[in-house]
C-alpha cells in the first residue's frame, strides 16, 4: 500500500541491523518496462489502470507513460507539465515528479526545476482536473526553496491515516558542508500550502551512502512505516535503495542494515537501481540500460511485507 503523507515528529537516522537484505538468489529478474529514458518514476494506480512520471527530457518537462496493468505494455505519451512556472528556468531541467491527488478530486504534480534567479533546484507544484494533465502551475515562487539546502529535490508526498498531508523532499547538502538529508514538510489541504517547521526523518551518514540520500518514499505495514530511499551518486554502480523502519509516524527512523536493491543483489540484471516507488505491491525503480550510461529505463518487482520486512518475489 502506498501513502502519502507524514505526521511530523523528531526522528533519528542512525545505522542499525533491525532488517535483514533479500537474498539475491531468491530474486526473480526485474521487468523491464520501459527501454527507454524514464528516471525517477512516480508511479500513480487510477480506476482505469496505472499512469507513471518521469524527469524531463531535453524535449519534454514531464513525460508521462500509461499502462492497463502494472507488467505492461507501457505506453510512453504526452508532456504532464502545460507550461513552464514563471520563477523556474525553462531549460533548467524538471526532475523527480510526484502526483497525489487531493480530498476534492484536484490532481497536484509536484516537481523540482531550477530557479531563475541563482540557478539552484527548488520545489514547485502544479494542479490539474484529470491525473493526466495538462498540469498548470500554481503561483510565482517555489513551494519549498531553503537557501541553506543548497538545492531542493525529490519531492514526494504522503497521507497519514487522519488525512494529513506532508511532503517529504530531498535537501542537496553542500560539498564542504552537510551531507544531503531527506525532509517532511506539513502541506494544508490544498496541498500547495506549507504548514509549520520541517522535521528532517534521515541523513546520510554511512559510509556506502557517499554523502547522498535521495528519492524518499513511504510505504505503511501492518504496525511499521518504511522509509525507502535512495544512495550514493546515481552515476555510480554502487548507486542503491535501502529503507528505513519506525514503530510510529514520530520514529525514530532506524536504516536497515543492508540495501533492499543494489546491482549486485540483483544479480547485474539492473544497474543502479533507485528511484523507487512502491505502489499497490510493486516496487517500481530505475536503472541503466545497457549501452552506456546515456538512458535509465523503467524496471519493476512484486513487492511482500511479511512480518513487515520488506521482500522481493
Amino acid at each position: 500500500m502506498r501513502f502519502k503523507g507524514l505526521r511530523l515528529a523528531p526522528v533519528i537516522a542512525v545505522a542499525a541491523a533491525f532488517a535483514v537484505a533479500p537474498e539475491a538468489a531468491a530474486v526473480g529478474a526485474p521487468r523491464l518496462l520501459i527501454n527507454q529514458d524514464f528516471p525517477d518514476p512516480d508511479v500513480v494506480k487510477t480506476s482505469s489502470g496505472y499512469v507513471a512520471f518521469s524527469t524531463g527530457t531535453k524535449t519534454t518537462r514531464i513525460p508521462m507513460a500509461s499502462a492497463a496493468v502494472a507488467e505492461g505494455p507501457w505506453r510512453v505519451a504526452g508532456d504532464a507539465l502545460g507550461a513552464v512556472p514563471a520563477w523556474a528556468k525553462p531549460d533548467g531541467g524538471f526532475w523527480a515528479p510526484d502526483v497525489t491527488q487531493l480530498t476534492d478530486g484536484t490532481f497536484v504534480l509536484y516537481f523540482a526545476a531550477a530557479q531563475t534567479a541563482g540557478g539552484e533546484m527548488c520545489l514547485g507544484a502544479a494542479t490539474a482536473k484529470k491525473v493526466d494533465g495538462p498540469y498548470t502551475p500554481a503561483g510565482d515562487r517555489p513551494l519549498v526553496c531553503e537557501p541553506g539546502d543548497h538545492g531542493d529535490i525529490d519531492p514526494q508526498t504522503f497521507v497519514d491515516a487522519d488525512g494529513s498531508r506532508y511532503l517529504l523532499y530531498k535537501s542537496d547538502g553542500a560539498a564542504t558542508g552537510p551531507p544531503s538529508a531527506i525532509w517532511a514538510q506539513k502541506l494544508q489541504a490544498d496541498g500547495r500550502t506549507l504548514a509549520g517547521p520541517r522535521t528532517e526523518l534521515l541523513r546520510a551518514d554511512l559510509t556506502a551512502e557517499k554523502s547522498i540520500v535521495e528519492a524518499p518514499s513511504v510505504v505503511k505495514t501492518a504496525s511499521r512505516y518504511l522509509l525507502f530511499y535512495s544512495a550514493d551518486t546515481f552515476q555510480s554502480t554502487g548507486y542503491h535503495t535501502s529503507y528505513a523502519s519506525a514503530p510510529t509516524l514520530g520514529g525514530a527512523f532506524v536504516k536497515a542494515d543492508a540495501p533492499f536493491l543494489s546491482t549486485d543483489l540483483l544479480g547485474g540484471k539492473v544497474d543502479a537501481p533507485g528511484g523507487a516507488d512502491v505502489v499497490d505491491g510493486h516496487i517500481f525503480f530505475h536503472g541503466w540500460l545497457a549501452g552506456g550510461r546515456t538512458a535509465r529505463g523503467l524496471y519493476e518487482l512484486p513487492i511482500t511485507f511479511p512480518g513487515d520486512v520488506p521482500q522481493l518475489g
